[in-house]
Protein backbone atom coordinates (compact mmCIF):
# COMPACT_ATOMS: atom_id res chain seq x y z
CA UNK A 1 0.00 0.00 0.00
CA UNK A 2 1.08 3.24 -1.20
CA UNK A 3 -0.60 5.66 2.08
CA UNK A 4 1.22 9.10 0.49
CA UNK A 5 0.31 8.64 -3.01
CA UNK A 6 -3.14 7.84 -1.82
CA UNK A 7 -5.00 4.55 -0.92
CA UNK A 8 -8.72 4.58 -0.82
CA UNK A 9 -9.89 2.22 1.47
CA UNK A 10 -12.92 0.63 1.89
CA UNK A 11 -14.37 0.02 5.95
CA UNK A 12 -17.12 -1.86 6.91
CA UNK A 13 -18.12 1.09 10.02
CA UNK A 14 -19.18 -0.99 13.04
CA UNK A 15 -22.37 0.45 14.90
CA UNK A 16 -21.86 2.88 17.18
CA UNK A 17 -19.26 4.71 16.09
CA UNK A 18 -19.06 7.75 14.63
CA UNK A 19 -17.18 8.23 11.02
CA UNK A 20 -14.41 10.06 12.96
CA UNK A 21 -13.94 7.17 14.82
CA UNK A 22 -12.85 5.44 12.04
CA UNK A 23 -10.58 7.96 10.47
CA UNK A 24 -9.19 8.61 13.84
CA UNK A 25 -7.76 4.59 14.43
CA UNK A 26 -7.00 4.33 10.63
CA UNK A 27 -4.64 8.00 11.07
CA UNK A 28 -3.42 6.74 14.02
CA UNK A 29 -1.96 3.30 12.72
CA UNK A 30 -0.33 5.07 9.56
CA UNK A 31 1.23 7.25 11.58
CA UNK A 32 2.85 4.52 13.05
CA UNK A 33 3.80 2.87 10.30
CA UNK A 34 5.23 6.04 8.51
CA UNK A 35 6.39 7.38 11.36
CA UNK A 36 4.89 10.62 11.23
CA UNK A 37 3.22 12.99 13.86
CA UNK A 38 0.74 13.88 11.49
CA UNK A 39 -1.19 12.39 7.73
CA UNK A 40 -3.35 13.80 6.24
CA UNK A 41 -6.63 11.09 6.06
CA UNK A 42 -10.61 11.56 5.13
CA UNK A 43 -13.84 9.99 4.96
CA UNK A 44 -15.67 10.62 1.29
CA UNK A 45 -19.47 10.61 3.39
CA UNK A 46 -20.68 10.68 6.68
CA UNK A 47 -22.33 7.52 8.31
CA UNK A 48 -24.05 8.00 11.34
CA UNK A 49 -23.08 6.02 14.54
CA UNK A 50 -26.77 4.10 14.42
CA UNK A 51 -25.66 2.95 11.06
CA UNK A 52 -22.85 0.36 9.69
CA UNK A 53 -21.66 -0.13 6.41
CA UNK A 54 -19.67 0.82 3.54
CA UNK A 55 -17.50 3.98 4.87
CA UNK A 56 -14.62 5.08 2.21
CA UNK A 57 -11.39 6.66 3.33
CA UNK A 58 -8.85 8.31 1.59
CA UNK A 59 -5.09 8.51 2.56
CA UNK A 60 -2.92 11.10 1.26
CA UNK A 61 -3.19 12.69 -2.35
CA UNK A 62 -6.57 10.65 -2.66
CA UNK A 63 -8.34 12.55 -0.12
CA UNK A 64 -8.10 14.59 -3.48
CA UNK A 65 -10.75 12.13 -4.69
CA UNK A 66 -13.05 12.95 -1.45
CA UNK A 67 -15.82 15.43 -3.60
CA UNK A 68 -15.82 13.22 -6.44
CA UNK A 69 -16.50 10.00 -4.86
CA UNK A 70 -18.99 11.63 -1.97
CA UNK A 71 -21.08 12.36 -5.50
CA UNK A 72 -21.57 8.62 -6.12
CA UNK A 73 -24.81 7.15 -5.91
CA UNK A 74 -25.29 5.11 -2.51
CA UNK A 75 -27.19 1.50 -1.99
CA UNK A 76 -28.93 1.30 1.87
CA UNK A 77 -30.83 -1.57 3.39
CA UNK A 78 -32.95 0.09 5.86
CA UNK A 79 -35.41 -1.42 8.54
CA UNK A 80 -38.25 0.87 9.34
CA UNK A 81 -40.62 0.68 12.47
CA UNK A 82 -44.20 1.45 10.86
CA UNK A 83 -46.82 3.01 13.98
CA UNK A 84 -44.11 5.04 16.09
CA UNK A 85 -42.44 8.24 15.42
CA UNK A 86 -39.32 10.20 17.28
CA UNK A 87 -37.69 13.32 16.68
CA UNK A 88 -35.15 12.50 15.10
CA UNK A 89 -36.63 9.77 12.76
CA UNK A 90 -34.18 7.26 14.15
CA UNK A 91 -33.48 5.68 17.41
CA UNK A 92 -31.35 8.24 18.60
CA UNK A 93 -34.58 9.73 20.50
CA UNK A 94 -37.34 8.43 22.38
CA UNK A 95 -40.87 7.31 20.59
CA UNK A 96 -43.19 10.40 21.05
CA UNK A 97 -45.93 9.23 19.38
CA UNK A 98 -47.40 5.50 18.38
CA UNK A 99 -50.84 5.40 16.10
CA UNK A 100 -52.57 2.05 14.17
CA UNK A 101 -50.59 -0.12 12.02
CA UNK A 102 -52.21 -3.39 12.43
CA UNK A 103 -54.20 -2.03 8.74
CA UNK A 104 -51.30 -1.68 6.66
CA UNK A 105 -50.69 -4.22 4.32
CA UNK A 106 -47.53 -5.32 1.56
CA UNK A 107 -49.64 -3.82 -0.79
CA UNK A 108 -50.37 -0.11 1.00
CA UNK A 109 -46.61 -0.16 0.93
CA UNK A 110 -46.00 -1.02 -2.50
CA UNK A 111 -48.30 1.90 -3.63
CA UNK A 112 -47.05 4.43 -1.56
CA UNK A 113 -43.59 3.60 -2.99
CA UNK A 114 -43.65 4.83 -6.64
CA UNK A 115 -43.74 8.47 -5.18
CA UNK A 116 -40.57 8.55 -3.69
CA UNK A 117 -39.13 7.52 -6.80
CA UNK A 118 -37.41 9.63 -9.33
CA UNK A 119 -36.55 12.96 -8.39
CA UNK A 120 -37.73 14.14 -5.68
CA UNK A 121 -37.84 17.15 -2.65
CA UNK A 122 -36.71 16.04 0.78
CA UNK A 123 -36.89 18.08 4.32
CA UNK A 124 -33.94 17.10 5.84
CA UNK A 125 -34.26 15.73 9.70
CA UNK A 126 -34.01 18.55 12.28
CA UNK A 127 -31.57 16.27 14.19
CA UNK A 128 -29.18 16.59 11.37
CA UNK A 129 -25.67 18.33 10.18
CA UNK A 130 -28.04 20.77 8.04
CA UNK A 131 -26.54 24.55 8.94
CA UNK A 132 -29.30 27.32 10.26
CA UNK A 133 -27.79 30.43 10.57
CA UNK A 134 -24.33 29.44 10.85
CA UNK A 135 -25.51 26.71 13.53
CA UNK A 136 -26.12 23.18 13.14
CA UNK A 137 -29.72 22.10 13.25
CA UNK A 138 -29.02 19.33 15.52
CA UNK A 139 -27.74 21.90 18.08
CA UNK A 140 -30.78 24.02 18.08
CA UNK A 141 -33.08 20.80 17.80
CA UNK A 142 -31.10 19.23 21.29
CA UNK A 143 -31.67 22.63 23.32
CA UNK A 144 -35.48 22.65 22.52
CA UNK A 145 -35.35 25.67 19.33
CA UNK A 146 -38.02 24.99 16.77
CA UNK A 147 -35.99 24.44 13.33
CA UNK A 148 -37.35 25.30 9.96
CA UNK A 149 -35.35 23.16 7.24
CA UNK A 150 -35.68 23.58 3.61
CA UNK A 151 -36.53 21.18 1.45
CA UNK A 152 -33.72 20.00 -0.78
CA UNK A 153 -34.02 18.05 -4.52
CA UNK A 154 -32.34 14.10 -4.28
CA UNK A 155 -32.79 11.43 -6.71
CA UNK A 156 -34.00 7.96 -5.47
CA UNK A 157 -33.14 5.91 -8.32
CA UNK A 158 -34.08 1.97 -6.63
CA UNK A 159 -36.63 1.80 -4.06
CA UNK A 160 -37.47 -1.82 -3.46
CA UNK A 161 -39.88 -3.57 -0.55
CA UNK A 162 -37.85 -6.29 0.18
CA UNK A 163 -39.34 -8.32 3.41
CA UNK A 164 -42.66 -7.45 5.19
CA UNK A 165 -42.70 -8.27 9.23
CA UNK A 166 -45.25 -5.92 10.85
CA UNK A 167 -44.82 -3.59 12.52
CA UNK A 168 -41.41 -3.40 10.47
CA UNK A 169 -40.60 -3.50 6.60
CA UNK A 170 -37.06 -3.72 5.06
CA UNK A 171 -35.84 -1.18 2.20
CA UNK A 172 -33.85 -0.92 -0.35
CA UNK A 173 -32.45 2.33 -1.34
CA UNK A 174 -30.22 3.50 -4.34
CA UNK A 175 -30.02 7.53 -3.89
CA UNK A 176 -27.87 10.17 -4.20
CA UNK A 177 -25.81 11.94 -2.08
CA UNK A 178 -27.70 13.87 0.02
CA UNK A 179 -30.67 11.60 0.98
CA UNK A 180 -31.29 11.12 4.63
CA UNK A 181 -32.82 7.71 4.97
CA UNK A 182 -34.41 8.56 8.28
CA UNK A 183 -36.64 11.37 6.76
CA UNK A 184 -37.55 8.98 3.76
CA UNK A 185 -38.72 6.61 6.88
CA UNK A 186 -40.56 9.62 8.68
CA UNK A 187 -42.05 10.32 4.99
CA UNK A 188 -43.40 6.55 4.16
CA UNK A 189 -44.86 6.75 7.36
CA UNK A 190 -46.77 9.83 6.19
CA UNK A 191 -48.29 8.45 3.10
CA UNK A 192 -49.13 5.26 5.18
CA UNK A 193 -50.83 7.33 7.40
CA UNK A 194 -49.42 5.79 10.51
CA UNK A 195 -46.09 7.06 11.25
CA UNK A 196 -42.74 5.25 11.06
CA UNK A 197 -39.03 5.80 12.27
CA UNK A 198 -36.19 4.09 11.16
CA UNK A 199 -34.25 1.20 13.65
CA UNK A 200 -31.44 0.11 11.66
CA UNK A 201 -29.70 0.97 8.74
CA UNK A 202 -26.60 -0.43 6.47
CA UNK A 203 -24.88 1.54 3.85
CA UNK A 204 -24.24 -1.64 1.46
CA UNK A 205 -22.39 0.29 -1.84
CA UNK A 206 -20.94 3.58 -2.36
CA UNK A 207 -20.48 3.93 -6.23
CA UNK A 208 -18.49 0.65 -7.29
CA UNK A 209 -17.23 -0.34 -3.51
CA UNK A 210 -19.39 -2.35 -2.03
CA UNK A 211 -19.67 -3.93 1.48
CA UNK A 212 -18.45 -7.13 0.59
CA UNK A 213 -15.11 -5.68 -0.55
CA UNK A 214 -14.87 -3.91 2.64
CA UNK A 215 -12.44 -4.34 5.77
CA UNK A 216 -13.38 -4.16 9.63
CA UNK A 217 -11.49 -1.54 10.77
CA UNK A 218 -9.39 -4.01 13.08
CA UNK A 219 -8.56 -6.16 9.60
CA UNK A 220 -7.58 -2.58 7.77
CA UNK A 221 -5.37 -1.43 11.04
CA UNK A 222 -4.50 -4.95 10.98
CA UNK A 223 -2.87 -4.65 7.11
CA UNK A 224 -1.57 -0.87 7.36
CA UNK A 225 0.64 -2.26 10.67
CA UNK A 226 1.82 -5.20 8.79
CA UNK A 227 1.06 -5.50 5.53
CA UNK A 228 3.68 -4.40 2.26
CA UNK A 229 4.44 -1.06 2.25
CA UNK A 230 5.54 1.35 -0.70
CA UNK A 231 6.66 4.84 -1.15
CA UNK A 232 7.13 7.65 -3.56
CA UNK A 233 10.74 8.22 -4.85
CA UNK A 234 10.96 11.61 -3.13
CA UNK A 235 9.91 10.20 0.03
CA UNK A 236 12.36 9.15 2.86
CA UNK A 237 11.40 7.95 5.93
CA UNK A 238 11.91 9.40 9.46
CA UNK A 239 14.37 7.52 11.58
CA UNK A 240 13.38 7.80 14.53
CA UNK A 241 9.27 6.63 15.34
CA UNK A 242 7.33 9.94 16.34
CA UNK A 243 4.96 9.86 19.31
CA UNK A 244 1.51 10.10 17.80
CA UNK A 245 -0.47 8.86 20.75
Amino acid sequence: MDFISGEIIGIDKPLGWTSFDAVKRVRGAIQRRLRLRRFKVGHAGTLDPLATGVLIICTGRATRSIESLQNDDKEYVARVRLGATTPSFDLETKIDCERPWEHITPADVEHVLPSFRGRIMQVPPVFSAVKVDGKRAYSLARKGREVELKPKALEISELELMAFEPPYVTLRIVCSKGTYIRALARDLGEALGCGAHLVELRRTRVGNIKVADCLTVDQAVERILNGPVTFPDDYRLPEAPADTQ
